[in-house]
C-alpha cells in the first residue's frame, strides 16, 4: 500500500512553497500537466500556476514536465512555460521519472513529483525512489475510467490519512 502513498499532499501545485521543498531536501520538481497545472487538453495554465512557477524559479528550484501525452500536446505547453519536458512518459513506469531527474542534473533523492493521480504520478515517483506531492485535480473528469480511478484513490487516501493521524498522536 505504501507505493500508493504520497510523501505530502497540497491543495494545488501553487500551494507548494520553496520552504516546504527545502525542508524535504528537494531541489527539483517533475510536474504533471493535465489537472495539475491546467485542465485536460487546455493549452494555457492558470495565472496562479504561472506566478508559482516564477516563485519556484526565483528560489532556484529546477522544473521539468513529465506527461503521458504525446509531443504535439506537451511541446507547445512546455514552450509557453519555458520548461524542458518528457512526453510519452509511460507513467507510472520509473524510466520517464529517472530521465527527467537526470535532465535536471538531480538524483532521485533531491527530486519530487507533483501530480494529481495516485496510480500514475504518485506510484511512479515511489517506484523511481522520489518524493511525491499529490494535488487536487483542477476539474473532475467526466470519463468513466477517471471516475473509477478517483473512486479507488479515495480508499487509498483514507488509509493514508489514517496512517498520518497515527503518526501525530
Amino acid at each position: 500500500m505504501r507505493l500508493f502513498f504520497p510523501t505530502a499532499i497540497a491543495p494545488k501545485a501553487y500551494d507548494i512553497s520553496p520552504d516546504m521543498l527545502q525542508s524535504m531536501g528537494i531541489q527539483g520538481l517533475i510536474l504533471d500537466i493535465d489537472n495539475t497545472l491546467t485542465t485536460h487538453d487546455h493549452p494555457i495554465p492558470d495565472q496562479q500556476i504561472l506566478e508559482w512557477l516564477e516563485r519556484m524559479r526565483s528560489a532556484k528550484i529546477r522544473l521539468i514536465l513529465l506527461s503521458n501525452n504525446h509531443p504535439p500536446r506537451v511541446k507547445p505547453f512546455a514552450q509557453k512555460l519555458g520548461l524542458a519536458f518528457e512526453a510519452d512518459g509511460k507513467k507510472p513506469l520509473p524510466g520517464g521519472y529517472r530521465r527527467a531527474a537526470l535532465a535536471m542534473g538531480l538524483s532521485p533523492q533531491n527530486t519530487a513529483v507533483v501530480g494529481d493521480q495516485i496510480f500514475t504520478d504518485i506510484l511512479g515517483a515511489n517506484l523511481a525512489g522520489m518524493s511525491s506531492i499529490l494535488v487536487e485535480p483542477f476539474l473532475k473528469e467526466p470519463f468513466l475510467r477517471f471516475r473509477f480511478k478517483r473512486f479507488l484513490e479515495k480508499g487509498i487516501l483514507k488509509r493514508y490519512r489514517k496512517k498520518q493521524r497515527g503518526r501525530s498522536d
